[in-house]
């Protein structure tokens, strides 16, 4: 037996299992840089076979049938079929499907265990789960029009088979098994969908296709080939014992994280190995590439699946209200701290990794509702920050319309509060969506929000490595203010950051900050911390470090030295510092000063002959420290010609500005007796040994009153240096105070350029969303071609269409100028009266009114309502009806003509409307029964002439005229007695008047007495 296949648990012999892959959980180090697996026992892998889901609805009886006809029986996987059935009638579905298969096919029942080469259908009236491989049931929470039992199944089997699950979409209406494909997805598993052409129904299908994370679309009838293929091929990656080969270089990853940076500027290193592996495996199985290096080509060739690599590395399952009790708990640990926060002040949270938006609407919709315990006189803002590195995901969140199989997670209270239905699914309402805002931010590299009350990053850390974690804590730490609640996911912890976070709720992983200060150390390990700069030295430290004479000894200095020397000496000479170091010289001075041994350098005292060393150490001394000239005389200098007395003077030079502080070494030629000249020995052993006495006393008591004065000068030094160490060490901790407040305002600087960036990006959506608005408005008021004028409430002009040039002459720059301040063609005396009134009165005014030019216009001025229903001027409307009132006064002059022809005949007549009343007369009616012509207009036939008319054969005749088909009639008797006319015999016939073959509603009656 292979490594790859391994017996079943089954009652049926030698059936042998082939595992769709043998992942490692995510708790696993990884083996190698290429993911070794670890070998299983094979007694652990008894029940890791593949399942199969298949889900559909209407039409998908189908999909069901060419799939398990092109099914074998015997390929180790186990398969569960989940549709949507009627709650009040017994499924024949698995004897349907027995027809297709020869696998044993049963209804599941509680506690049933999954076995291979198996297909089990959900009963009627049931949700069904799977747990450590047994089906479960229970019964429907949600109404038969509200449930969605795929994605209730495929979810539990992503949790429990993980890498070994396939679902399957097929054929079917609505949306369910979108967000369990995603479940799929996320735990490593295959998602496979018919084809939308080939299915009966295409809703289901196209809605798991607008994910984006379906491997394979094929018809039913080929998803099981390549369903076969992708679980039987052989698992070509290296185990623990074997060597890394030049097939699979360690540095292939680090090649597919460039790729993806270059291409999408995001960095992937920081992920957990593990799970990018896998990830990366699922796209090399849907291609069918098994070594790495050739992915890695794969990728350098096809930029789109570079971009196809990095969503699904952002593969992000998320949904309304996702763990229930965890915000129940969050909801009552807000109450508090919301009734702590002062007035008119901000809630700020920030919910990082937030996918398509659910969980950032969540938070919302919570600190809304949170708001209602809130003492109503206290208003509090909220601001929520959502981000995510996902621009497709931002985008999606940004529009707030998500489809029907949000309902089993949002409590009906909350849809109808907090969303609006529309024929696409329920759109989140504007005061929700007003307090969220979107952007697009990558945790790894960008400031973080701060002064935050909430920081809500769920399931994201278990995607990052241990050593991302360890830096971003302290930066939770850094941006949430004091008390401020930190809410993790259930698989996330805070394990060594114990001193950071108080735990609040060890299940649901809910922690309140501690005011334990925020450590520098920690936040310059992350990724976007300040790198520290070196200390540049300064111009000025530069010059300090200067040697003096290396800024005097050329230009105006030299020339100032010599003025000086020349006006009061001639001698050799030269000019020092209290250090000795020779700043000029001045004549031969040779005989006194030679170079000294080792290193050069231009300093008196190492410079000075031997028997002028102590002497000139003593004299510059004392000309230093008292600032006095000093003088000695008498020191002697052995020469080569002999002994000579020389006088050392040292004077200090106060001569101009540039020489304070310098001293003027000047040696003179004394005269020498010839005895001393020729260096003659005493002439007695005692007075050699009193000049050599002397010599030394004058030495020792020189050398005596040197080192008191070292030791003086050392002592102030040392209180001096003590002073100056304490006073450097008071510097020091005010730097570095200052440092980190520095590092924490550039910090802050951060953070606030990173929340004007996204606000900026979310002004800028907003300007382009209210640009296409405008654009959409304008191009709808131009079609109209009604001319339109908006003013607000001081009847200042805002806007207007083109049309409007033909009643009040206006252009663009009129804009922001009073109507008042135009005149119009109108014959309208009170325009601005009438504006006035419907701004005072909210009143609607509507009124025809003619141009001087003849032409004629419907005006209707109405109240400017917000979207908040406040009143911001008025809009004035001018419908242009000239041909309306064109064709009205032909129609007045054809009615007057009609009426006239009617009143000259000689015939009697009458014409009624469609209620009976007398529109028209003849003048010989009238004259026939003594009636007066005008007066009788508008009178009801059964009026006229005193009630003569009444007639129910007569009304009877007149009723059918008005109704379809019109029917005439001709001589219908009438006797009565009328009031003027006396009693008369009449025969009536009655006529339909009608235009172009339809009705006008008029009636003709003629008149003729009987014979």
């Amino acid at each position: 037996m292979t490594p790859n296949e391994f017996s079943s648990d089954t009652d049926e012999p030698g059936v042998k299992v082939t595992p769709l892959s043998n992942l490692p959980r995510e708790g696993d180090e990884p083996i190698t840089a290429m993911m070794m697996r670890e070998i299983t026992r094979p007694n652990e892998l008894a029940d890791r076979f593949p399942l199969v889901g298949l889900g559909g609805s209407a039409g998908s009886l189908t999909a069901f049938e060419q799939f398990f006809r092109a099914m074998p029986p015997d390929t180790g996987m186990a398969f569960v079929v989940v549709t949507h059935l009627a709650p009040d009638q017994d499924s024949q579905l698995p004897q349907v499907i027995q027809h297709f298969t020869t696998m044993p096919v049963v209804e599941a029942a509680d506690g049933l265990r999954v076995r291979p080469n198996h297909v089990y259908i959900i009963p009627p009236n049931r949700d069904m789960s799977i747990l450590h491989g047994t089906l479960l049931l229970f019964a429907p929470t949600q109404p038969p029009g509200r449930r969605l039992p795929i994605d209730f199944f495929f979810q539990s089997m992503a949790k429990d088979a993980r890498e070994r699950a396939v679902c399957i979409i097929c054929s079917g209406l609505g949306t369910d098994g979108t967000l369990g494909l995603k479940m799929v997805m996320e735990n490593f598993g295959m998602v496979m969908v018919q084809a939308p052409e080939t299915a009966d129904f295409d809703s289901m299908p196209r809605s798991a296709l607008a994910t984006e994370f379906v491997d394979y679309v094929l018809p039913a009838s080929e998803l099981p080939e390549k369903l076969l293929e992708y679980v039987r091929q052989p698992d070509t990656r290296p185990r623990r014992e074997e060597a890394e080969s030049s097939s699979k270089p360690a540095h292939a990853l680090q090649k597919i994280f460039i790729l993806i940076r270059a291409q999408t500027g995001h960095d992937f290193s920081f992920y957990k190995r593990n799970t990018v592996f896998r990830r990366i495996e699922r796209r090399m199985n849907s291609h069918q590439i098994r070594e790495f290096t050739h992915y890695v080509r794969y990728l350098q060739e096809n930029p789109s699946e570079v971009e196809a690599l990095f969503k699904e590395l952002l593969i992000g399952v998320t949904k309304f209200f996702r763990d229930r009790e965890a915000y129940n708990l969050l909801k009552a640990r807000l109450l508090p701290l919301l009734r702590q926060k002062p007035a008119d002040s901000t809630v700020r949270v920030w919910a990082p990794g937030c996918s398509t938006g659910e969980e950032a609407y969540s938070l919302a919709i919570t600190l809304l509702e949170c708001l209602d315990g809130v003492d109503r006189s206290k208003y509090l803002k909220i601001q929520i920050f959502a981000t995510d590195i996902n621009p497709d995901g931002i985008d999606f969140a940004r529009i707030g319309l998500y489809s029907e199989n949000i309902v089993p997670d949002v409590s009906p209270e909350r849809l109808q509060r907090f969303f609006t239905k529309t024929d696409e699914g329920y759109r989140i309402k504007k005061e929700v969506r007003d307090v969220v805002v979107f952007a697009v931010h990558d945790l790894n590299k960008d400031a973080p929000f701060t002064k935050l009350d909430l920081l809500v990053c769920r399931n994201l850390l278990i995607y990052l490595s241990a050593e991302l974690q360890k830096n971003l804590i302290p930066i939770f730490h850094y941006a949430l203010l004091p008390n401020g609640l930190l809410f993790l996911g259930p698989s996330e912890n805070l394990t060594g950051f114990q001193d950071l976070f108080q735990a609040l709720d060890v299940k649901w992983k809910l922690s309140r900050r501690t005011d334990t200060p925020s450590s520098l150390s920690r936040l310059a390990n992350f990724p976007f911390s300040l790198t520290r700069q070196h200390a540049q030295p300064t111009p000025a430290s530069v010059s300090a470090t200067m040697t003096p004479n290396s800024s005097r000894k050329e230009g105006p200095f030299a020339t100032l030295v010599q003025r000086v020397l020349l006006r009061q000496y001639t001698p050799p000479a030269v000019v020092i510092n209290p250090k000795g170091e020779i700043l000029y010289v001045n004549g031969r001075t040779g005989r006194y000063l030679e170079p000294a041994p080792g290193l050069g350098g231009m300093n008196i005292f190492e410079m000075a002959r031997e028997e002028l060393n102590y002497e000139l150490s003593e004299t510059v001394h004392k000309a230093a420290t008292s600032r006095q000239n000093v003088v000695v005389e008498n020191v002697k200098l052995r020469l080569d010609t002999g002994v000579q007395l020389v006088r050392v003077t040292v004077k200090v030079l106060e001569e101009a500005e540039q020489l304070a502080g310098l001293l003027l070494v000047v040696f003179e030629e004394q005269p020498t007796p010839r005895r001393v000249r020729l260096g003659k020995a005493p002439a007695t052993l005692n007075d050699q040994h009193e000049s050599q006495t002397q010599t030394m006393e004058k030495e020792l008591q020189y050398t005596k009153h040197r080192l008191q004065t070292t030791i003086e000068e050392m002592e102030s030094s040392v209180e001096e240096l003590k002073s100056t160490n304490e006073e450097l060490q008071s510097a020091n901790e005010e730097l570095q105070s200052t440092n980190e407040e520095a590092m924490t305002n550039k910090e802050e600087m951060q953070s606030l350029n990173e929340e004007l960036m996204t606000l900026n990006m979310q002004y800028l959506s907003k300007t382009e969303e209210l640009s296409q608005a405008a654009n959409d408005m304008k191009n709808l008021l131009d079609a109209t071609e009604i001319a339109t004028i908006f003013l607000d409430n001081d009847m200042v002009i805002k806007r207007f269409t083109p049309p409007v040039h033909r009643i009040v002459s206006l252009m663009p720059s009129d804009v922001g100028r009073s109507i008042t301040h135009f005149a119009s063609t109108l014959r309208h005396e009170r325009l601005v009266q009438d504006v006035q009134q419907v701004l005072d009165h909210l009143v609607t005014v509507e009124a025809n009114i003619q141009t001087t030019r003849g032409e004629w216009y419907a005006m209707r001025i109405l109240p400017y309502r917000t979207l908040d229903n406040y009143i911001s001027g008025a809009v004035i409307t001018f419908t242009d009806i000239t041909s309306l009132k064109a064709l009205e006064a032909q129609l007045l002059e054809s009615t007057r003509l009609a009426q006239a022809v009617v009143e000259a005949v000689r015939e009697p007549l009458l014409v009624l409307d469609a209620q009976l009343r007398v529109l028209a007369i003849s003048q010989h009616f009238a004259e026939l029964f003594g009636l007066d012509a005008e007066a009788v207009q508008g009178q009801y036939l059964r009026e006229l002439d005193g009630g003569g008319w009444r007639d129910a054969g007569l009304r009877q005749h007149l009723d059918g005229l008005l109704r379809p088909p019109c029917t005439p009639f001709d001589d219908y008797p009438l006797d009565s007695n009328f009031s003027n006319a006396g009693p008369r015999r009449l025969l009536i016939y009655g006529r339909c008047i009608a235009t172009n073959g339809q009705s006008t509603g008029r009636i003709l009656l003629g008149v003729r007495e009987a014979s």
